[in-house]
């Protein structure tokens, strides 16, 4: 398959301190690929440092249901 047919694929970047639990969910319940994404860092005494963050990868009309699910998810964490 050639490299303009693949379909474009989309990242959701989680951000530091996302509960692992979260992720795995997303992992099993969703067709996406875990994977390392590195970032720029825009903070006061790290600015222009490299992190490599985790992120999840997948087609857009999958990763749009992914980035509900995370909101959702986060939201519920953040209030118990």
């Amino acid at each position: 398959m050639a490299e303009q047919d693949s379909p474009q694929l989309y990242d959701l970047i989680f951000p530091p301190g996302t509960p692992r639990s979260i992720i795995r969910d997303i992992i099993n319940q969703f067709d996406v690929e875990l994977i390392d994404s590195p970032e720029k860092l825009q903070f006061a005494n790290m600015e222009g440092d490299v992190r490599n963050l985790i992120a999840a990868r997948g087609k857009k009309d999958i990763m749009i249901q992914v980035e509900a699910f995370f909101k959702e998810k986060m939201k519920e964490f953040v209030d118990n």
